[in-house]
């Protein structure tokens, strides 16, 4: 992936509440849930980081993340970086009301070019891993119960 790309954008629409939305994606407990079971810790805070590493194909990712703006119930943007290769993305949570549902936007710009021989770092594997997770899993996960 790199800077002179388009942003990557998933959207998705639930029927679920905002406050529930927002809960899953800054709620460290229910993050575990459908998102990365080992993140240690996360507190929606501007200046807030974490790690924690992720092995894919035997290599590490040592995902490393620092929030950049929090507006609570709204919107959550923080960089992502991995400690192994160059490379930083900014990732932007978006929330907003629908018709008594909710809309997220996610949307995954490049800073810093990533390199072009790691398979994870394609436009393609990106846009898939995205997909996956708000699509597929953050759906799941809400759609519980209901």
């Amino acid at each position: 992936m790199k800077k002179n790309e388009k942003p990557i954008i998933v959207e998705q629409t639930f029927n679920a509440a905002a406050e529930e939305v927002w809960k899953a994606i800054t709620d460290l407990d229910l993050m575990r849930q459908w998102y990365f079971e080992n993140i240690p810790a996360f507190i929606p805070v501007v200046g807030f980081k974490t790690e924690f590493n992720v092995v894919s194909d035997g290599r590490n990712f040592l995902h490393k993340w620092k929030i950049t703006e929090v507006i609570p119930g709204k919107v959550i943007k923080y960089n992502w970086r991995f400690e192994e290769y160059p490379g930083e993305g900014l990732v932007e949570f978006k929330i907003s009301a629908e018709n008594n549902k909710t809309k997220l936007r996610l949307t995954n710009y490049v800073l810093e070019d990533f390199p072009d021989d790691v398979p994870e770092f394609t436009r393609e594997s990106c846009l898939g891993g995205w997909k996956y997770f708000i699509n597929e899993r953050l759906k799941d996960f809400l759609n519980k119960g209901k």
